[in-house]
């Protein structure tokens, strides 16, 4: 039961991720907009989750600068200065 828990974690961080990047290619999110930030860290995040339970070195490492990255575009949201209309 554990096995299937953390892998349905972390099939929806994967659904998140890549969700984002078919968005993004679509043209229906901005990538340095809010929701395409939060839906890949997000993802990130529960990748990370999933692989405290099946660890792999490689896939970990990645998901810390998928998180890093999230985190930079975010700060970069909600730091931009507002613009006159």
């Amino acid at each position: 039961m554990t096995d299937l828990i953390f892998d349905i974690i972390g099939m929806s961080g994967t659904c998140l991720v890549v969700g984002a990047f078919f968005l993004l290619q679509l043209g229906k999110v901005n990538p340095t907009g809010l929701k395409y930030n939060l839906m890949n860290l997000s993802g990130a995040i529960l990748l990370l989750i999933s692989l405290c339970y099946n660890f792999n070195l490689a896939s970990f490492v990645i998901e810390l600068f998928w998180i890093a990255a999230s985190l930079i575009g975010l700060y970069k949201y909600f730091t931009k200065p507002a613009v006159a209309a």
